[in-house]
């Protein structure tokens, strides 16, 4: 995601200053690929850039990126600089990570994607804001540049809920629709003829669009992982735990998510991967 929303910034006419990924390499290439620096650490990033995106894997390494005790995060140079922090995590996170910003004189928003890799690369993202309402007004040229539906939702924590449940929801439709057509195909209807009632009927949703012709098709390449699904499910458990609610539907669900990790099918096809990469390159 974060290299596709560089590469679709520069397109705009924005310079790239340097990237940063834990896996240099990965680092180098994009970096060749846009002719700026591959940074050795988050914190020279913050050193060389005004405005800073993020798009990391969950709390953990949001938390290691903006650690208050080590001198290569991004903290190390926040004074004056804006932090638009794009990851699926937490709300306490985001809240946390806003603080820490504020405290050391930087500006910070979340900017939580409900998109694929295809629509950072159109700049055609759906962002859903938190924090602080000049904040947001100042980064939002930027982020239009990177959006067709660009929402402010309140303040810091607040987008990263509805995130939450939007990938809960977008989670057990997947599940549902996978049951659906594998129930279709053991009874032995036609699949095409399956997919195109279900458009047509309260069966519809935006997955069985994205990915019903994939699933009927057993196309399984992987470009999000059941360990990533099953984390941003857990985010949404945890919050309905803290207001006292249950939700069977996306317990299970997170059950099933859990299954396919123990399987040792929880992690990205890696051939899926570099075949993404070589058509990106393409486009």
């Amino acid at each position: 995601m974060g290299a596709n929303m560089a590469r679709r910034l520069r397109d705009q006419q924005e310079t790239i200053v340097a990237v940063y990924d834990r896996d240099h390499a990965t680092a180098t290439d994009l970096a060749t690929e846009l002719g700026c620096e591959a940074a050795a650490t988050p914190a020279r990033v913050a050193e060389v850039a005004g405005i800073i995106f993020t798009v990391v894997s969950d709390d953990a390494a949001m938390r290691h990126i903006f650690s208050a005790t080590d001198t290569e995060s991004l903290l190390r140079h926040a004074k004056d600089r804006l932090f638009i922090n794009c990851a699926t995590l937490s709300p306490s996170v985001h809240i946390e990570v806003d603080t820490l910003v504020r405290q050391h004189g930087g500006r910070s928003l979340e900017a939580c994607m409900a998109s694929s890799i295809t629509q950072a690369r159109q700049g055609t993202l759906y962002l859903m804001c938190g924090g602080r309402p000049d904040v947001f007004e100042s980064a939002k040229p930027l982020l239009e540049k990177l959006s067709a539906h660009l929402r402010y939702i309140g303040s810091a924590g607040e987008a990263a809920k509805v995130k939450a449940l939007v990938n809960m929801v977008m989670n057990c439709n997947t599940a549902a629709l996978a049951e659906g057509l594998g129930l279709g195909a053991a009874l032995g209807l036609d699949l095409t003829m399956l997919r195109e009632i279900f458009a047509q009927t309260g069966a519809a949703s935006r997955v069985l669009e994205t990915d019903g012709e994939d699933m009927q098709n057993r196309t399984h390449d992987c470009y999000f992982s059941a360990a990533h699904a099953a984390k941003d499910s857990g985010i949404a458990l945890a919050l309905a735990k803290t207001a006292g609610l249950t939700v069977p539907l996306a317990q299970a669900t997170y059950d099933q998510y859990q299954r396919l990790i123990a399987l040792g099918k929880g992690d990205l096809d890696k051939s899926a991967v570099s075949e993404l990469t070589f058509k990106d390159r393409e486009r």
